[in-house]
């Protein structure tokens, strides 16, 4: 956030509406009776930049669906869906630091939006940049939502559980919201869930309040080294071996267990893979290749291994949600069962709930199944012995500059032509460049994903050794900070 044209601030924020609205007009007839969801977090001035946001839609007739108090994001894309708006936004910069902010689009079937409609609309905006609206004052077309939403929302949450589930799912665990929003809706559906649960759930107080400036923590992301300190030190204060948390948005979900006197922080594909199972062994009794999960091409190869092995199958995509919540809606539209789809970085969806990663759903889902299994890492452990280990090494480099992200890309992408023979002494059994859409192991040298020139991602799979079956290392950049991401994925037999 700052001044300038560069910078989120009231003017960018009211001319990002103003084409927005322009655009939605121009595609959609009823968009003005279909109305568009807006909310917000507790960032700085997301709470002004939303009312601003409305104002712009209220002044060309169209209908505000308006979260009146702070939400959590998953909550934008669900009215979209309940109430068939024509768009969502949510204002919010997730993890980030605090001195930023961020306005998240979703397109009338609850999704992240992607190309074309990212281009139309940013060009839209272009021809639009004129304010003609700087009066937040709310007007008759802003429609109150937060009850009846939330409302459904938990429902639709406690559906996923069956009555025997939800009456053992008291286990003791401490909850951090990274100081989000999230406290109010994971004590709201836990409650839901099982009434019995509230009195074991310990909060972390210094994290429980909604802080822009997030005091406690140096980012706000369950990810980052330390950032669950706080919450495993009360976790040790009250003997509870479970950490539950949530970013300050809460659409991610993140879990640390103590197993002998040891903290174990568990990795994105960790949950996934317990979550996913859970899923399967809950949902699919006799499971076909019409029963699909979904994960990204920078998680682990896991789910795949799971998936040969009991009958299912798994569709992986380009990171982001934006693309699991797409080919989610195209395979539901193909007859496919989707039953789940998750990202390494800490996102899990649950799509009979929300189009979106979902922090909450996640935690009550992972709640119920620990209920069952006792001791998370002791399942994850389980399913290594009969599935094969997979292990996950990530890290990241902040960049200082663009032009510094594209000279290390260049570097990379360039070590040999068309790519190197050899990594870490390794053979290069194949090189996937989803940037320029190169693919050594296919026929034509044409990606198996789409590429995306926007961006830059570059995946070797590399041979195995004596300690392991292979390799598979991705370097990329993130899709919401400045930074590198180096991810390698090891796995084998034990």
């Amino acid at each position: 956030m700052g001044a300038g044209f560069a910078r989120l601030n009231s003017l960018t924020i009211i001319q990002t509406t103003q084409g927005l609205a322009e655009y939605l007009l121009a595609k959609l007839p009823n968009t003005r009776s279909a109305g568009v969801v807006i909310g917000h977090d507790a960032r700085h001035n997301s709470s002004k930049f939303a009312q601003l946001a409305a104002a712009v839609f209220e002044s060309r007739d169209i209908t505000v669906w308006w979260y009146e108090d702070l939400v959590h994001t998953p909550l934008v894309p669900y009215a979209v869906k309940v109430k068939k708006a024509a768009a969502g936004i949510m204002i919010t910069a997730s993890h980030n630091p605090a001195r930023d902010n961020g306005y998240k689009v979703y397109n009338l079937h609850g999704c992240q939006i992607i190309s074309p409609d990212d281009h139309n609309i940013a060009s839209s905006i272009m021809q639009n940049l004129e304010p003609t609206v700087w009066n937040p004052q709310g007007s008759s077309l802003r429609k109150p939502i937060l009850d009846t939403m939330t409302a459904s929302y938990y429902s639709s949450i406690i559906s996923r559980l069956d009555a025997a589930e939800a009456e053992t799912l008291p286990v003791p665990f401490v909850y951090t919201p990274m100081h989000g929003v999230g406290l109010r809706f994971m004590a709201s559906a836990v409650e839901l869930a099982s009434p019995k649960v509230i009195a074991r759930m310990t909060v972390v107080d210094q994290q429980a309040q909604p802080n822009p400036d997030f005091p406690t923590v140096k980012y706000p992301n369950p990810e980052e080294a330390g950032a669950l300190n706080l919450a495993m030190h009360t976790a040790d204060q009250a003997n509870v071996p479970l950490v539950l948390a949530n970013d300050p948005d809460a659409d991610r979900f993140a879990v640390a267990e103590k197993v002998d006197g040891v903290w174990h922080q568990f990795t994105g594909d960790q949950v996934g893979i317990l979550l996913a199972y859970w899923v399967f062994s809950s949902n699919t009794s006799s499971a076909t290749r019409d029963d699909v999960m979904l994960t990204t091409a920078v998680s682990s190869q896991m789910l795949s291994f799971v998936a040969d092995a009991e009958g299912f199958s798994v569709h992986e995509t380009l990171t982001g949600f934006k693309w699991l919540g797409k080919n989610t809606q195209d395979l539901q539209g193909e007859g496919k069962r989707v039953h789940f789809a998750y990202e390494e970085a800490l996102g899990y969806m649950f799509p009979d709930v929300v189009y979106d990663k979902d922090g909450i759903a996640a935690a009550i889902v992972f709640l119920c199944a620990c209920s069952s299994w006792g001791s998370p890492w002791a399942k994850l452990q389980e399913l290594y012995r009969k599935y094969g280990y997979f292990v996950t090494t990530n890290t990241y480099w902040r960049s200082p500059s663009k032009q510094k992200t594209e000279a290390v890309f260049q570097r990379f992408e360039n070590l040999d032509d068309p790519f190197p023979s050899r990594l870490c002494h390794r053979k290069v059994l194949r090189w996937r460049n989803l940037t320029t859409g190169y693919d050594s192991a296919t026929e034509n040298n044409i990606a198996d994903l789409p590429k995306d020139p926007n961006s830059r991602m570059t995946t070797c799979w590399l041979e195995g050794s004596k300690l392991d079956d292979g390799v598979r290392f991705t370097v990329r950049t993130s899709g919401t900070e400045p930074k590198i991401k180096g991810e390698r994925k090891t796995f084998g037999d034990g």
